[in-house]
């Protein structure tokens, strides 16, 4: 009767000790290296897309769901909701979601570390008399209000002489649906980013204004996470930057050999499909200073911020290489 006891004692102890044994210190590490990441599916978050078919993730100890979404409400919504640990959005996205009680944090730039990087175009209708910027004002032009779109449309008219104000805005938050108004002629002008600046050129448009044309990117693309998940899930971030530096390096070299993967999950127009081709991405890095107050300043102006958060309440720099700021 004891020699059972003592077997079962035995039994139990080295189950326990097995179970132990799958967690690290504070009994948490079971979650610690999976991430939900919440996405649009568009060129921006291609790489991750990358990441995904050649098991970059697995291979670096990580379980990532990429979670897609049809708009960027919808993805904003499931990060309050802590559906989500994270999301691929912008500058003015990060500021609003702390603004509304979510603290998130940007780690790392996933597009725009370089002008060139994330095309956002003012185009004009086929067939329009407009040929130059000064020509828009009075003139109807198609945004999504208050978003990052309004942002660059408003820089880029700023910057070429033209007061924002002097312009006929037309809220149209569903980019299909603004360039369908931009081709049937019930808008003179819109602010597209590609593809759909190209399709709408492509069309009869005629490109006014273009942020791949000036000094700097307006339009820059970021990942931001909830501040507990950065607390909770440091290490599994730091990897995933790892995994999407790698996956980005695929992209901008073997562009040819992820075609048809590009076409499907960043569902580029049928139109296009034989002539579109993939943007290049850059390692990570956190944006500059200057472009997060900027767009902090376009807000306030606009009344979207009471006041601008300091650099370090939305920016969490120590997730990329010390010196990556962009410039």
């Amino acid at each position: 009767m004891r020699g059972k006891r003592l077997i079962f004692f035995l039994l139990t102890l080295l189950m326990v000790l097995m179970a132990a044994g799958c967690r690290a210190p504070g009994g948490k590490a079971r979650g610690k290296e999976s991430l939900k990441l919440g996405l649009i599916p568009v060129e921006d978050n291609f790489p991750f897309f990358v990441a995904e078919q050649e098991g970059l993730f697995a291979r670096a100890g990580l379980k990532v769901e990429l979670v897609p979404f049809n708009s960027a409400r919808e993805r904003d919504l499931a990060l309050q909701a802590k559906s989500i640990d994270g999301e691929v959005a912008d500058i003015v996205a990060t500021a609003l979601l702390r603004k509304g009680g979510t603290p998130v944090k940007i780690v790392s730039l996933t597009m725009g570390a370089t002008p060139s990087e994330g095309r956002f175009a003012l185009v004009t209708r086929p067939g329009s008399a407009v040929s130059r910027p000064e020509q828009l004002r009075g003139a109807t032009v198609g945004i999504s209000e208050n978003t990052i779109i309004e942002y660059v449309a408003d820089r880029l008219l700023q910057g070429a002489g033209v007061e924002p104000g002097s312009v006929q805005k037309v809220a149209v938050p569903q980019i299909p649906e603004r360039l369908q108004l931009l081709l049937g002629g019930r808008l003179e002008a819109a602010l597209l980013p590609d593809p759909f600046a190209t399709l709408a050129e492509k069309k009869g448009g005629r490109v006014i204004l273009d942020d791949t044309k000036i000094d700097r990117n307006l339009s820059q693309v970021v990942l931001i996470f909830r501040e507990e998940t950065i607390k909770e899930k440091g290490p599994a971030i730091k990897k995933l930057l790892q995994v999407y530096a790698e996956a980005a390096g695929l992209v901008s070299s073997h562009p040819d050999k992820y075609r048809e993967l590009f076409i499907t999950r960043a569902r580029i127009p049928a139109e296009l499909k034989d002539t579109y081709l993939s943007p290049k991405f850059s390692s990570p890095g956190v944006p500059a200073k200057t472009e997060v107050a900027d767009v902090q300043e376009w807000m306030v102006a606009k009344k979207l911020l009471p006041a601008a958060y300091s650099y370090e309440e939305l920016v969490d720099p120590t997730f990329v290489p010390a010196g990556r700021e962009n410039k």
